[in-house]
């Protein structure tokens, strides 16, 4: 079946919406796509997800079709696909199935979450390792961190300026004063010993120049007084919301869901929170616009250790879909400490250095998990620390930005509202914040981008 006329969607307006960038040629997608979305390739590197003119599959195989051999040249040069429906279809998981697998059936997800409370920890590691099993044989995303979304912006805009014969463009960096990327500190707050831990935790924060954000269980888990609250905000830090109960079940039924968005939005106005965390990283891009919040933690970059498997598959906030004010997703990017601890059963910082340098690379945002409840003692709380250390010592070295969310969710709208413009023959960009904006430059090495800040601001 083939769609004769879809409104085509073109690259230039991707490209700008990503990069901040001023006019670039237009480069508009094939007006003739299959209905049916599977796998294919845009070179050796990435991955997409999404309707294409050349042959998809439904799997992910060795020999995916390759769209970018399929670019059709001329005044207006076509792609085989719609990249913004790519990119959304990463970003949002549209490429994950309907899992079949047992321990994601409802009742014996509802059971494991009714006994949870009641299991030791060596009993929920035991499960959570038969359930997670196979996940060093997944191959899509990629591991430990996925760039698909963030490589396919870079390979188009090659392919844009090539054809446009510009080797230097201007667009406005990724942050606020020239940094070279971000990091964020987050906690959630499981149970009444982690509410207990929360000074402490704060404590360790602040030794090494960090603030973060507490993400507080409303109901059932542990009581939480105005006297709670009122600690972590006068010291600087910031109060989000963990879902409603911390039950498992939140995204299990939309008519239960939109019942308990009700009693969240309700606790969002009463701890004047700005953000949201769902329990246990359970997710569904298309379900948060009912949430009155500014912005999202619970999409993982790439889910391989996580009861809900898939990824955002980028290391860049982005928005999500619907609502009269979308949501910003500040994606989860650094594998959580529980996982790390009770699934790796690895207590180094290796993974998150690995991690960490990816993403430092890549000019993206590391965004931690650290549970208050599993850094209360021991080789946990050494690990913490030492994760801290190198965090720190980033920011010196590498001018790595470490705001609170609430402060990437405002740059991030700020930014997405910016504007280049020129008077001839220099550039300025212009839109609230923009005295904190730099201008950057892509410049166009092969086949890849290297990127240049000016630096005379």
């Amino acid at each position: 079946m083939i769609i004769t006329d879809p409104v085509p969607v073109t690259l230039s307006t991707c490209l700008r919406d990503f990069y901040r960038c001023a006019e670039i040629p237009e480069f508009k997608s094939n007006a003739q796509l299959p209905s049916a979305s599977g796998f294919f390739r845009f070179g050796k590197e990435v991955i997409c997800y999404g309707q294409a003119s050349g042959q998809t599959s439904s799997r992910l195989t060795a020999d995916l079709y390759d769209a970018s051999l399929q670019i059709q040249n001329g005044r207006s040069p076509l792609l085989p696909f719609d990249p913004a429906q790519v990119i959304d279809n990463l970003r949002y998981e549209s490429y994950v199935p309907a899992s079949n697998r047992f321990l994601s059936q409802s009742w014996i997800k509802n059971l494991y979450y009714y006994l949870r409370p009641l299991m030791p920890v060596g009993v929920r590691k035991h499960l959570q390792g038969l359930y997670l099993r196979d996940w060093e044989k997944l191959t899509f995303p990629a591991w430990p961190v996925d760039r698909s979304v963030d490589l396919l912006h870079e390979k188009l805009l090659v392919l844009a300026m090539g054809m446009a014969g510009i080797e230097r463009l201007p667009f406005v960096w990724f942050w606020p004063h020239g940094h070279s990327s971000c990091a964020i500190m987050t906690h959630d707050v499981e149970t009444t010993e982690g509410r207990d831990f929360c000074d402490r935790t704060m404590d360790i924060d602040d030794l090494f120049g960090f603030k973060a954000s507490f993400q507080i269980v409303p109901e059932k888990r542990y009581s939480v007084t105005e006297q709670y609250l009122d600690s972590i905000r006068t010291r600087g830090f910031e109060v989000n919301v963990q879902g409603l109960d911390h039950d498992g079940d939140l995204f299990q039924n939309r008519g239960e869901f939109l019942e308990k968005a009700a009693a969240i939005n309700k606790y969002a106005r009463a701890y004047d929170a700005r953000g949201f965390r769902s329990p246990i990283l359970y997710r569904n891009s298309h379900w948060f616009q009912e949430l009155d919040f500014s912005y999202d933690l619970s999409v993982p970059n790439v889910a391989r250790l996580e009861a809900q498997r898939g990824g955002c598959c980028t290391i860049f906030p982005y928005f999500l879909p619907g609502g009269a004010v979308r949501m910003t997703e500040i994606p989860l990017t650094i594998t959580e400490d529980y996982s790390l601890f009770h699934v790796l059963n690895d207590y180094s910082t290796t993974l998150w250095e690995k991690q960490m340098d990816i993403i430092l690379q890549g000019h993206g945002l590391m965004t931690f998990l650290i549970h208050p409840d599993y850094v209360v003692t021991g080789r946990a709380q050494d690990t913490f620390k030492k994760l801290l250390e190198k965090a720190e010592r980033l920011r010196a070295d590498k001018n790595v930005w470490t705001p609170l969310p609430r402060d990437v969710d405002r740059w991030w709208r700020e930014r997405n509202d910016m504007n280049l413009i020129t008077d001839g023959s220099t550039w300025r960009i212009v839109g609230k914040g923009s005295e904190r904006a730099r201008i950057a430059y892509a410049c166009v090495d092969g086949d890849r981008l290297t990127y240049e800040i000016d630096s005379s601001r």
